[in-house]
């Protein structure tokens, strides 16, 4: 456990590149494989187990060091993070607790595998007071440093802000092999035993997954002007679509659906996979899943619907039918063809898989309609189309129409291009559409965590419906730390209630708000849901009652889909 904690503070101590894979190349160079395998897994953001609530340890913590729980609360408002928070508040030295001092062995000497499976793993699913003897037993026996690793690892929230670019980086210098090697293999594996690392560094030849997917190829957005791109000859451009990432993996072991955070989802979309057994054996597409009726594309949140059910049921899958648009093919009969540049791809993919789009006459252009049937297997996999422009700017008066055919905006990609994995820059760009924005009015803010824990920086943004306010977003960010401080006083100033954290506060302050996209929504008082909400800027020279109204926004949707 000492050695974790020491990995954990060296990779949170530093935003250098090769210092993060010098610790963890040593790392995994140094422990035992069982450990080697536990850390990879935390690491990799595997689904960790949150084996005990943060509001019973918070609780139990408040006991243990004889202060409020109260108290607790606030200096968790003002450190930021719960796990350090809880660290600090106990005693370096535990004698108050019902277990004693402790007589057993160190949990610092035990190994990462050992001490996961005794203080984490073990717990869940047991009693609340069994769970207390286990946590206040470890927290005897640890360090401070180790305290706020742990309670990280029991939480389920171990998060270090390491890629798994860069541990397959830190692997490669260990074993020997080459990063895209390692990064394949960890795609979509189950890495929990010694033997499993082995053979994930291992030189020999590994016997792969048949269903296993390829890691995913993701573009940078662009911050240039797309001329400086060069000939737009040397590009070809896609929609980009507003759904969810994916990989349809067809072989001879079956069909799997990966989403990126390599979930498999075939029970989620069942028809999809009914729709890739049409697909020759020795096939990965790489594509997008939407949601979309006949003729109708849906939104995103139609689609999140479906993604967080394990399965789902005849009433959703005829109100939210989902499709796959594929805009590449990675396996073509069993051949590995990533190498292969993507007009080559592209021809592969149009042989197998069908076009499903046309035009219908639609605001500022013409909204992308999907020739979808009513249920069959075969209606449910299409090719993503090229966009046409002979010129930059004709690309660019496309893109500006985008958000009108249910898009974010264009895929520009390099036409000699391979198919990388992780985000590498050069080849793939994304030209998402200009965020829309419009003016709403504060009515209600919320004092931060951390940092800003003594300013108000949570901010709930309403627009007038009459002469209500009516709340449309949140947001957190967009604002300098001087405006922050300014905005600050003002709220103060103007607070006419409270409610526990929350001031409602005199409608005063007006603010440009910033966002994707704008969809019906049931959840909403206000009917509508934005995607993707931020401040702009503070609208210094506008009053309240300039900003604007329930009526502005649902005209905004109705341009935006014609509803």
């Amino acid at each position: 456990m000492q050695r974790f904690s020491d990995l954990y503070w060296k990779l949170d101590s530093t935003t250098s590149t090769n210092q993060k894979v010098a610790a963890l190349r040593d790392y995994f160079g140094s422990v035992p494989p069982q450990d080697a395998a536990c850390a990879l897994s935390v690491l990799c953001g595997a689904k960790q187990v949150r084996a005990i609530s943060t509001r019973l340890l918070r609780e139990w913590a408040a006991e243990a060091a004889e202060l409020p729980l109260w108290l607790v609360e606030e200096s968790y408002a003002h450190v930021g993070d719960l796990a350090e928070t809880l660290a600090l508040i106990l005693p370096e030295q535990l004698t108050n607790l019902s277990g004693g001092s402790g007589t057993t062995a160190d949990h610092s000497s035990l190994s990462l595998s050992h001490f996961m499976h005794e203080t984490v793993i073990d717990l869940k699913g047991k009693p609340d007071i069994y769970k207390r003897q286990k946590v206040e037993e470890t927290w005897r026996r640890l360090k401070p440093r180790e305290r706020i690793v742990w309670h990280k690892l029991v939480t389920g929230g171990c998060r270090v802000g390491v890629s798994r670019t860069l541990v397959a980086r830190a692997l490669a210098e260990l074993s020997g092999l080459e990063p895209t090697t390692l990064a394949e293999r960890m795609m979509a594996a189950t890495i929990e035993t010694a033997e499993d690392f082995q053979s994930l560094i291992s030189t020999e030849p590994t016997s792969v997954d048949g269903l296993r997917p390829f890691p995913f190829f993701l573009a940078s957005p662009i911050n240039s002007e797309v001329h400086e791109l060069g000939s737009i000859t040397e590009w070809q451009a896609e929609w980009k679509w507003d759904g969810m990432r994916a990989q349809i993996v067809r072989r001879s072991a079956g069909i799997s659906i990966w989403s990126r955070g390599e979930e498999q989802m075939n029970d989620a979309f069942p028809e999809i996979v009914n729709a890739a057994e049409s697909l020759p054996d020795g096939t990965v597409l790489d594509g997008e899943l939407l949601a979309a009726l006949p003729n109708n594309l849906l939104p995103f949140s139609m689609l999140s619907k479906r993604a967080s059910r394990k399965r789902v049921g005849k009433k959703i899958l005829t109100e939210i039918p989902a499709v796959f648009v594929a805009y590449d093919l990675l396996e073509a009969h069993g051949k590995d063809i990533r190498s292969e540049p993507i007009s080559f791809r592209r021809k592969e993919l149009l042989a197998i898989v069908p076009t499903g789009f046309e035009k219908r006459p639609a605001p500022a252009g013409g909204a992308l309609k999907l020739k979808v049937g009513n249920g069959n297997t075969n209606d449910r996999l299409f090719h993503s189309p090229l966009v046409p422009g002979g010129t930059w700017d004709e690309l660019g008066c496309a893109r500006q129409n985008a958000r009108y055919r249910g898009v974010e905006g264009l895929m520009l990609k390099r036409t000699t291009s391979s198919y990388a994995h992780g985000r590498q820059r050069g080849d793939w760009w994304k030209w998402k559409v200009e965020p829309l924005e419009i003016d709403a009015v504060l009515h209600y803010a919320q004092a931060g965590h951390g940092r800003r824990a003594g300013l108000h920086t949570d901010y709930t943004l309403g627009v007038w419906d009459g002469n209500q306010l009516v709340t449309i977003a949140k947001a957190y960010s967009g604002l300098t730390d001087e405006e922050l401080i300014e905005i600050d006083k003002i709220i103060r100033s103007t607070t006419i209630e409270r409610h526990g954290p929350v001031r409602i506060v005199k409608p005063t302050l007006v603010f440009q708000l910033a966002f994707e996209n704008v969809s019906k929504s049931t959840r909403h008082k206000s009917g509508i849901a934005v995607r993707f909400p931020r401040i702009a800027r503070w609208r210094r020279d506008k009053s309240p009652h300039e900003a604007a109204t329930l009526s502005d926004l649902k005209a905004l949707l109705e341009q935006i889909t014609g509803e």
